[in-house]
């Protein structure tokens, strides 16, 4: 057993000491939930510049749209976020400006990223439905890998837990919510405290992961564009729904005591139902 772990799953028998949260270049800290977003944006406009030139469209354009949905997607991520925990922000509006220590939602991005797409695709005249399905493989690549950012930064995890993948956490390392029920099932290992939860990130990594290869299966099976991005929300929402119930850093809707992440999850299942239930009675309607 390492002394003074930063991370152990307990349960697994794996133990990471000194995990850092960030590297100094001259004095200058770069986090690495940064660095992993950053590597996880290249990977997913490796996957959509090489499916689009699959499919035989234009990569050109999708440079244009590569620029305002990362750009319009940051922005959306910060904003979504900052409204639901704007009490942490009211007093200090610089702050808002800092997001080297996370504080970013996925669905604020995808979000604000699928209005900036909207936006491209009706200048430059393109399928908005076919730019989904070839932009989400890319998006859900982006998600499995950005969620080991919430891994660095010890946060985005869920209540206490001593199942398999049960996490402990170095207590004066968490970066997350630290819940009562979590509190109270606080561990002491060689005299050190940590906190045991669920690895919620790691759920929705490996979870999109399954998701991804369904989507690259499927994806040379589709009917009609926009089954792949129907696929991907409805698989998405399923997903982040059940998950989101697990996690202690929840963002409420005001004070509703709601998840908004399962509200919008809800919307996201709805929205891919709505979209292949469209095209079935279109298919329907040629053949009648």
């Amino acid at each position: 057993m390492l002394a003074n772990a930063s991370i152990r799953f307990v349960n697994l028998g794996i133990e990471i000491n000194k995990l850092p949260k960030n590297i100094s270049i001259f004095g200058f800290k770069i986090a690495f939930y940064g660095i992993i977003i950053s590597i996880g944006m290249m990977l997913a406009l490796f996957v959509i510049f090489r499916e689009a030139k699959r499919t035989n469209q234009n990569t050109d354009n999708y440079y244009d749209l590569a620029i305002f949905t990362i750009l319009f997607g940051v922005i959306g991520a910060r904003l979504y976020y900052v409204v639901f925990e704007w009490d942490n922000y009211k007093n200090d509006l610089l702050s808002i400006l800092n997001i080297r220590n996370g504080g970013l939602a996925i669905y604020g991005g995808l979000i604000a990223g699928f209005i900036a797409a909207c936006i491209v695709c009706k200048v430059k005249k393109m399928s908005l439905l076919r730019v989904a399905d070839t932009a989400i493989l890319g998006t859900v690549i982006g998600q499995i890998l950005g969620r080991w950012g919430n891994f660095f930064n010890r946060e985005a995890f869920g209540g206490y837990t001593n199942n398999l993948f049960a996490m402990q956490i170095k207590y004066d390392e968490v970066g997350g919510v630290i819940s009562k029920s979590v509190r109270n099932q606080m561990k002491l290992v060689d005299g050190t405290s940590y906190i045991q939860v669920h690895p919620t990130f790691l759920y929705e990594s490996a979870w999109n992961l399954m998701l991804f290869a369904i989507m690259m299966i499927m994806r040379k099976h589709k009917k009609f564009d926009g089954e792949i991005f129907a696929i991907y929300l409805i698989g998405y929402g399923v997903g982040r729904f059940m998950i989101e119930g697990l996690r202690t850093d929840q963002l409420i809707l005001f004070s509703t005591g709601i998840a908004v992440s399962q509200i919008v999850s809800c919307i996201a299942v709805l929205a891919g139902i709505m979209i292949i239930m469209i095209n079935i009675f279109k298919a329907k309607k040629q053949t009648a």
